[in-house]
């Protein structure tokens, strides 16, 4: 464009000077000629622009947005007409209680109360991507500030909205991820609308007052002796099982022996008890009474 009205200005240079009265009239022609040379390439300039890897250019004239978006790379356009960039690679919007994590300086959390009445605070992050075709949508519609006007508060409204449905404690655990689906669904739905794409939605932390937080100690301490108890009672059952069995065992052999032993059998076993006591070296005189009242008399000689 400098180009373009550079020359246009040579050139009305050049036939302001065309006067034969003039001492440098003789320049008017070589002035009007670069001024020509000037607007040619200032208008080969001015219609060719170059928009980067990863953004889609928009344009306008006189305050007509136009539909057809400017890809990457090298694109012929009017030369009156701006053309406006958008970024359409993924972008990211944090929203934390630390100072230095989240886009805005200072305490940016979320704060929503919960079906419960209780205040949770939550750490956010919103991943997101323009959808290049509805960039003249957005363009004209919301402007270049799409990130304050759309993401964030579309995103912080729908959390509060859906945080109601929960509990403090099953929005902390149990029910979290069926929290960040549910969201996710709104945000996609309303960004959609505005001609954004919902990609991720990162629940980086839900913070619970002291108060739930002492709560969920207790009942956590007390679920972890309840379950230490169960192990005890469950080994004292085992042990008192192997007792009853032990124990039946020991009666079963005692009746066993009580009703099958004969008096041939109880010979026998006596007669072995002998050999073993007479082949002991320690075994000095050993007296054993039978049937027959006679003694055996065993001598290590």
């Amino acid at each position: 464009m400098f180009l373009l009205i550079i020359g246009v200005l040579a050139l009305f240079a050049g036939f302001a000077i065309n006067t034969p009265a003039l001492a440098f009239s003789r320049y008017s022609r070589p002035i009007k000629l670069i001024g020509v040379i000037l607007i040619v390439l200032g208008f080969l300039t001015a219609s060719v622009r170059q928009i980067d890897a990863g953004r889609v250019g928009v344009i306008s004239l006189f305050g007509n947005v136009s539909d057809r978006t400017l890809n990457s790379g090298l694109n012929l356009v009017n030369p009156l007409a701006t053309v406006t960039e958008f970024d359409i690679k993924t972008q990211n919007y944090t929203m934390s209680a630390s100072n230095d994590e989240g886009q805005k300086i200072g305490d940016d959390a979320i704060r929503v109360l919960t079906a419960d009445g209780l205040e949770v605070v939550i750490d956010l992050t919103v991943l997101y991507r323009m959808i290049p075709a509805d960039a003249p949508k957005i363009f004209s519609e919301i402007g270049t500030d799409y990130t304050d006007k759309i993401v964030r508060p579309i995103t912080r409204t729908r959390i509060r909205d859906n945080a109601v449905y929960y509990d403090a404690v099953a929005l902390y655990s149990t029910r979290r991820d069926e929290f960040q689906s549910r969201i996710y669904k709104t945000i996609d739905t309303d960004f959609r609308k505005r001609g954004l794409l919902l990609e991720q939605l990162l629940i980086r932390n839900i913070n619970l007052p002291n108060s739930v937080k002492q709560t969920i100690e207790s009942k956590i301490n007390a679920e972890q002796e309840a379950q230490k108890m169960q192990f005890v009672l469950q080994k004292e059952r085992q042990e008192a099982e192997r007792k009853r069995v032990e124990a039946q065992g020991i009666a079963d052999y005692q009746k066993i022996l009580s009703t099958g032993l004969s008096d041939r059998q109880l010979q026998y076993e006596q007669i072995k008890a002998q050999r073993e006591l007479a082949a002991s070296p320690n075994a000095k005189i050993v007296i054993m009474g039978g049937r027959s009242n006679t003694p055996l008399i065993l001598n290590e000689k």
